[in-house]
């Protein structure tokens, strides 16, 4: 009788590891036929990409590579570093909140039927010698709707009037689109919009902290959503 059991014991074990083994192999095929997928950065600027994932061994990438960039499109903060242009490049993305949410954000919403909770913007910036460009991208507004949207002085706070004044190139100068960064846009069907902006300036050190959207195109309108932005000079 013990030896039977001896017997069952040690073919259980022989076949634990045959699966061990069948498993190590499948991991193995999966990996060589694009199973897996790779997230990088690049300091290439706008242009060149950024921060992206690639799904290893085809163009379209793989169902692993798609839960990646699925995961990658929930995360928020800032990257940038130097271009090969000479110049530098910046992103930074958030999620839209109310003043006093439980988790803090940078993105703060003081209007939430124009700006809803969990909408999404972008803020990317591009210098070189002779170029500064600032875009945005948003998602989750009011659809087809038209919305302004200024760089401004100050970081975000409660009071929206804490983002300061437009930030200008030239101080007490004209309030237009020359002289201050203009992002005005108009959401599509599904809420989603985007602008960008080019000067042959580029920004003083510490001067410009903030994007503040409002509810009217132009120079100006009620302050309905902030996002702190450290642009650099």
């Amino acid at each position: 009788m013990t030896g039977s059991v001896d017997r069952a014991v040690a073919g259980a074990g022989r076949k634990s590891v045959r699966r061990k083994v069948l498993v190590g192999a499948a991991a193995l095929v999966m990996l060589a036929g694009g199973g897996a997928s790779i997230a990088h950065g690049a300091a290439d600027g706008p242009d060149g990409g950024g921060h992206t994932a690639h799904g290893a061994g085809s163009a379209g990438g793989s169902a692993d590579g798609k839960a990646l960039e699925d995961e990658k499109a929930s995360e928020v903060g800032m990257v940038g570093g130097a271009s090969r242009s000479g110049g530098f490049w910046m992103r930074a993305d958030g999620v839209f909140s109310p003043p006093g949410s439980f988790v803090p954000s940078d993105a703060l919403t003081y209007d939430t039927g124009l700006v809803p909770a969990a909408a999404r913007i972008e803020i990317t910036q591009y210098a070189d010698r002779s170029t500064t460009r600032v875009g945005t991208r948003l998602k989750g507004l009011v659809p087809n709707r038209a919305y302004g949207m200024h760089v401004h002085t100050s970081p975000c706070a409660a009071d929206p009037a804490s983002a300061g004044p437009h930030y200008q190139h030239r101080a007490s100068a004209t309030a237009d689109p020359v002289n201050e960064v203009w992002l005005d846009f108009r959401t599509d069907r599904n809420g989603d919009g985007g602008a960008e902006a080019r000067h042959d300036w580029g920004f003083r050190d510490g001067g410009a902290r903030s994007v503040i959207i409002h509810d009217v195109q132009g120079g100006a309108g009620k302050r309905i959503a902030c996002f702190t932005v450290p642009f650099s000079s």
